[in-house]
């Protein structure tokens, strides 16, 4: 077994795919019309065929408290792996990523947490180990 797709969940599939691709450098791998949104997944650049992360529209009325509930405690919605927290952290505020966590070693990890923009906390990571 693999992880073939996992998704987020987003306000807007349109602003998403731009936050998601121009600023954290994601690749649009689908996009394909069905009806009000779209199945939209992304993969890592040179990671074609690797896990996918879909884009997925909020408008189910069980995501708005859940969301809202991870956002006032603080909680990322999920965590991508890059491999320097730091040089990431700096290359992203440099385009006007908010961050609600800077830099922050926790052992032999790094984690830092921004805005995407979408509705979510999203994290970054590195490990040192």
């Amino acid at each position: 077994m693999k992880i073939y797709i996992t998704s987020i969940m987003v306000n807007d599939q349109d602003t998403a795919l731009g936050f998601y691709t121009d600023i954290l450098g994601f690749v649009k791998k689908h996009e394909i019309p069905m009806g009000a949104h779209k199945w939209l997944t992304l993969v890592s650049p040179g990671n074609e065929d690797g896990p996918e992360l879909g884009l997925e529209p909020a408008d189910h009325p069980a995501v708005a408290p859940f969301r809202e509930a991870l956002m006032a405690d603080g909680i990322p919605f999920t965590s991508f792996a890059v491999d320097d927290v730091h040089a990431e952290y700096e290359r992203l505020i440099g385009l006007g990523v908010v961050f609600t966590q800077q830099p922050t070693e926790m052992g032999p990890v790094t984690v830092a947490t921004f805005d995407d923009t979408c509705g979510n906390l999203i994290q970054i990571s590195s490990y040192a180990g």
